[in-house]
């Protein structure tokens, strides 16, 4: 018997998501490997903060092609060519034995994994009507903080038992499943148009090649896909490197305490990431609210943050608490992506693929910043092979994550006030018109 259409899309963008929880877990995993990979690859923090960011870098500069890429041919060949590559990178990365060879794999696993997301959001614009998709959006991100949950205690526990290579090469062959999983599933739009939803994506199978790159040219001449653009840089960029790189280190060195039970304080901020996604999704789709909900999460990061940066060593439970909130606000920031997407309907790849860059784009810049601030107040102090840092070094690291936060909290209010200026015009219109008639 046939699977009903609203059931078989559920369980289509299920196994998208699985895909896309490998790439948090990878892009996250340094966090928790640090200590070691500081030791194998006797790198600096700044080394260690490349490391980390040559996932990104490659993942950022890809979001822009890789929404024309699925724009041109469906989310499902790209997810399911983007995660066979990404098994490849990972596999390398386990396998590496030098900074060049590790650098080189974590290139690889972010390029082939830089699709992925967009391609999810694709497939959510086309399998789901308009009031969905800020909802799903949010599940979706949620399954990447599943992800990340993984690459904290878990990864320190399996670490410990059997090795971090031996963990990631596990990792790579759960990978290339769900890359088959993908190819063979996974349909880009309704065969049905009865199985369309009302205001789903109903265009073509694919867009031509001057058909996407006009779309691109519309979305990078808006105005609020840079203002938008520049709140995920920092917001995304700035919680990805304090939760996917420094997070642990900063625990272990200030409040000396075992690897595990850092790596436990930073799941507190993946939970927040998993829960507040789908939970700010689904307010924003229930009162129609975006830009509002995107400002407020803008203001409670600062808020959260500016709490570690005032105390730098308050107890570890609030440390747990701030990292959950500040994470969390990272799903009310990702209203953005439904933003984006409602400016650009039929370029709906272009626009949320540039936006997504901009955020991945933070994520690869922060990392070596962030451990620029670190290395400059290095005292000498080495613990198991790996640099340990001072208080002085984490609060100017911390003071950077919250000046980050004030700066994206001015985009997210001219955004708000353009979108209010533009709705107030639009009804202005209409009230026109209807006095015409």
């Amino acid at each position: 018997m046939a699977i009903p259409s609203r059931y078989r899309r559920h369980l289509m963008w299920a196994t998208l998501a699985f895909g896309f929880l490998f790439v948090n877990f990878f892009r996250n995993s340094t966090a928790v490997l640090a200590g070691d990979l500081a030791a194998v690859f006797d790198a600096t923090a700044a080394e260690l903060g490349l490391l980390h960011s040559s996932f990104f870098y490659v993942y950022a500069a890809a979001q822009l092609p890789s929404g024309l890429l699925v724009d041109r041919y469906g989310p499902r060949r790209v997810v399911s060519i983007g995660l066979a590559g990404m098994a490849v990178g990972v596999a390398g990365f386990a396998a590496a034995d030098s900074f060049a060879f590790g650098f080189a794999a974590r290139f690889l696993a972010g390029l082939s994994g830089a699709a992925i997301y967009v391609a999810v959001l694709r497939f959510c614009a086309n399998w789901y009507a308009p009031e969905e998709f800020a909802t799903m959006t949010g599940f979706t991100i949620a399954a990447a903080g599943i992800g990340g949950v993984l690459a904290t205690t878990p990864l320190a526990l399996a670490a410990g038992a059997a090795g971090w290579r031996t963990v990631l090469y596990a990792a790579a062959a759960g990978v290339f499943l769900a890359a088959l999983a993908v190819g063979v599933f996974v349909r880009d739009r309704p065969a049905d148009p009865d199985d369309r939803p009302a205001g789903a994506d109903s265009g073509t199978d694919t867009d031509s090649f001057r058909e996407v790159l006009a779309g691109a040219r519309r979305v990078l001449g808006d105005v609020d896909t840079w203002l938008m653009g520049v709140a995920l840089f920092l917001i995304f960029g700035l919680n990805f490197t304090v939760i996917g790189l420094w997070g642990v280190p900063y625990i272990v060195h200030l409040y000396d305490v075992p690897v595990a039970t850092a790596a436990t304080a930073v799941l507190a901020a993946n939970v927040g990431f998993a829960i507040g996604s789908p939970a700010f999704g689904a307010l924003s789709d229930r009162t129609g609210r975006r830009t509002e909900v995107i400002v407020a999460s803008c203001v409670v990061f600062v808020l959260s943050y500016g709490v570690i940066f005032v105390a730098i060593t308050p107890p570890l439970a609030v440390v747990a608490l701030v990292l959950f909130l500040g994470m969390g606000m990272t799903g009310g920031a990702s209203v953005a992506y439904t933003v984006a997407k409602e400016r650009h309907l039929e370029d709906s790849g272009a626009a949320t693929g540039t936006v997504n860059g901009m955020a991945y784009f933070g994520a690869a810049v922060f990392p070596a910043v962030l451990g620029a601030a670190l290395d400059a107040y290095w005292t000498g102090r080495v613990v198991d092979g790996a640099r340990a840092y001072t208080p002085a070094g984490y609060r100017v690291a911390f003071g950077i994550v919250v000046a980050g936060g004030v700066v994206a909290t001015v985009c997210a209010l001219a955004l708000h006030v353009r979108q209010r200026r533009r709705g107030e015009g639009a009804d202005a219109v209409a009230a026109s018109a209807a006095g015409d008639d």
